[in-house]
């Protein structure tokens, strides 16, 4: 399910999500993309981007994603937002999360656009 604009991004990562597509929402990262995983870490990539997500899909999460802003320039673009998690611990409580984050697309080669920079918790 490929994002064709930069705010299709997203809507695309936030049905993937919603629906606990691993596999899709990877699909929206740059072999070299970055992610800060939460606020103040490191940025990490590659299979520590998976290990994080698949984390966070673990919750069986319903996320909404609004987006606040989008500045394009040429093949990239930097988008900011709003967004809920709602979801189940392990211990079966609710999870409830909610932050405004910032992120760099870059669109593709195919004309699609993907994750370069994904910082969740970067607009707070």
């Amino acid at each position: 399910m490929p994002a064709h604009t930069p705010e299709d991004v997203h809507a695309t990562f936030a049905q993937l999500f919603s629906a606990g597509d691993l596999e899709g929402v990877m699909a929206l990262y740059e072999p070299g993309a970055q992610l800060i995983p939460q606020p103040g870490a490191l940025p990490i990539s590659g299979p520590a981007i998976r290990q994080v997500l698949k984390g966070f899909l673990a919750l069986r999460p319903t996320m909404s994603i609004q987006t606040t802003g989008v500045v394009k320039t040429q093949d990239i673009a930097l988008l900011r937002s709003n967004w809920t998690l709602s979801g189940k611990g392990a211990d079966g409580r609710p999870v409830e999360m909610s932050h405004r984050s910032v992120e760099v697309v870059r669109r593709q080669a195919d004309g699609t656009w993907r994750f370069l920079i994904d910082d969740p918790f970067g607009g707070e």
